[in-house]
């Protein structure tokens, strides 16, 4: 598959997902022995079954979330998503803005995702001309 499909399936899955808060529709883009690093000083979880676990953890934690993700910049098989989130964490608004550095296989399923992430206590919608 193509990288570039790849990596515009995977923003729209995962916004979807995001804001359904379905772990499994997201974990279905990332091949079994997937390396996923969801923050640059975290340990990296392996696979599917430590993407199911980080992210099922997640999504406990929040509610009415809405997503945005930006378009990929692709070069061969890897690609550079922007992604936002405005949600309820712990009862308290907070939005996180957040770059995913993507390498997807043959079949498009990620091998290895790098993300890096800030957050600020309180709801925000993207800037205008955000994503493009």
């Amino acid at each position: 598959m193509d990288a570039k499909v790849a990596a515009e399936r995977w923003a729209d899955v995962w916004q979807r997902g995001w804001e359904a808060r379905d772990t499994e529709s997201i974990v279905a883009l990332y091949a079994e022995g997937a390396d996923y690093s969801s923050e640059p000083f975290r340990v990296a979880f392996d696979g599917r079954a430590g993407a199911r676990a980080y992210i099922g953890g997640a999504f406990a934690e929040e509610d009415d979330v809405r997503a945005w993700f930006g378009q990929p910049i692709v070069s061969g098989s890897r690609a550079a998503v922007q992604w936002w989130a405005s949600l309820i964490e712990g009862g308290k608004g907070v939005t996180l803005a957040g770059t995913s550095i993507l390498t997807f296989d043959s079949d498009g399923l990620v091998v290895d995702q790098w993300d890096t992430w800030n957050t600020i206590a309180q709801r925000r919608e993207p800037p205008e001309g955000w994503g493009a």
